[in-house]
């Protein structure tokens, strides 16, 4: 059922992979959410907020408890939504009971002024490689969540940390990102095409920014990485705008070989 998450200005992150990146993107990510009323009236994040996140009965992954209490106190000044992304989406009775953000595992809905957009992570309709495939299908297996949840956190966190490492892609650039940002894009555009009551389609996952227009006022958005400089986007009734966030301090450089 379409229940909408109403904004005039809808404010845009995705693939953050905190855990990963370096942890000047935590410093910065945590003003930028500060500071989200300042920008917008609402706040989506489109999947890959963490590099592993899981929603354990009754704990919760140490590296995501500052981040999660930033989204809670922006819950509580204005609408937070999140997709669930390939690396984050067990999560949804956390988020919705315990922070008051809007959870959806593979697609949301919102309005934005006037404008129905639809919203989802894009792992799903960008993978080329048969490997990548293979691990998304079976990361949704109800029996892989089932048997990983029976590993004690101190085990399976840093298990699923030293797999993502190896199997994982944070590439920014080359053939592999080129060829997932063109299958988005083409995938967008059947969509758009399909469905003209679609003002907005929002994406993530190939970490490569875009913003086209397949038809007047109908938009295919990619707000980019967040840990690749900071990107977000802003969209409105008659619109989108790809950003970048400038965090009021300087941030130390990132350690050589990180992203």
């Amino acid at each position: 059922m379409f229940r909408p998450v109403p904004a005039e200005a809808l404010v845009v992150f995705s693939d953050a992979h905190l855990g990963y990146a370096p942890p000047e993107t935590e410093t910065a990510l945590l003003e930028f959410l500060d500071r989200v009323p300042e920008i917008g009236d609402a706040l989506l994040v489109n999947g890959d907020l963490f590099e592993f996140w899981f929603a354990y009965e009754q704990v919760i992954p140490r590296g995501g408890f500052r981040v999660a209490a930033a989204l809670g106190r922006l819950a509580r000044r204005v609408p937070v939504a999140m997709v669930g992304g390939n690396h984050d989406r067990w999560g949804r009775p956390f988020w919705e009971r315990e922070l008051g953000v809007r959870f959806a595992r593979d697609r949301l809905e919102l309005a934005v002024g006037a404008r129905r957009v639809i919203a989802l992570h894009g792992d799903a309709v960008s993978y080329g490689r048969a490997r990548s495939r293979a691990l998304h299908g079976l990361v949704r297996l109800p029996v892989t969540s089932t048997l990983y949840r029976a590993l004690h956190p101190e085990l399976g966190v840093p298990l699923v940390r030293w797999l993502a490492g190896r199997l994982g892609d944070h590439a920014l650039a080359g053939d592999t990102v080129d060829r997932g940002a063109a299958l988005q894009r083409e995938w967008a555009e059947r969509l758009l095409a399909a469905d003209p009551s679609v003002g907005l389609l929002i994406l993530g996952h190939t970490h490569r920014a875009a913003l086209t227009e397949p038809a007047p006022g109908r938009q295919y958005l990619n707000p980019g990485a967040w840990f690749d400089g900071f990107r977000y986007a802003v969209a409105t009734g008659s619109g989108a705008e790809l950003r970048q966030f400038t965090p009021s301090e300087p941030l130390r450089r990132p350690s050589a070989g990180r992203r």
